[in-house]
């Protein structure tokens, strides 16, 4: 009898400390919610300084490389966003010629999915010529066989970019 009390009393033991557990993750996971959502409105106040779209502005550009503010090509595993950053110099006088390159102003940057937010905060305000829109894209490069998952990755992107407070202008896939 005194081993059963003894087996019944570590058992509700342990219970109370997976109980406790428990708990812990609870309020550690609502604490890493909280910072998580305090820093998307952080993200979304930094882009609410860029102006809203001026549709008028890219209805007519059906070539991404004609489209000047950033581009999003999305693939299976990566992203490529390619950024075409202002002319640091404010005369007209010699630009787009050999000794001002538009192409020297182009970046293209790979990212993982998870640093998309980060990624879009750090566009220079000068980059978004049309406003906050972006295009978003499905990798002309993915496998045939990856297109389901670039397409679910698409779809995750344009979520994030919304949440964010950035229109998405969806290119068709070429």
């Amino acid at each position: 009898m005194a081993l059963l009390l003894a087996f019944s009393l570590a058992a509700c033991h342990k219970e109370e400390q997976a109980v406790e557990g428990v708990a812990k993750n609870a309020e550690k996971a609502e604490h890493q919610a909280q910072a998580q959502a305090t820093e998307r409105d952080q993200e979304r106040a930094q882009l609410e300084q860029i102006p809203l779209p001026t549709k008028s502005l890219y209805t007519d550009i059906h070539d991404p490389t004609e489209w000047t503010n950033p581009f999003l090509s999305v693939g299976a595993d990566t992203l490529a966003l390619r950024i075409l950053l202002p002319d640091a110099n404010p005369s007209p006088v010699g630009q787009g010629t050999m000794l001002r390159p538009e192409a020297a102003r182009r970046q293209e940057l790979q990212l993982r999915p998870a640093d998309l937010d980060q990624a879009i905060v750090a566009i220079p305000a000068g980059a978004w010529r049309y406003g906050r829109v972006i295009a978003v894209a499905e990798s002309p490069s993915a496998a045939p066989k990856d297109r389901p998952k670039v397409r679910r990755n698409v779809e995750a992107v344009i979520q994030q970019l919304n949440d964010l407070g950035v229109v998405v202008e969806e290119w068709p896939s070429r």
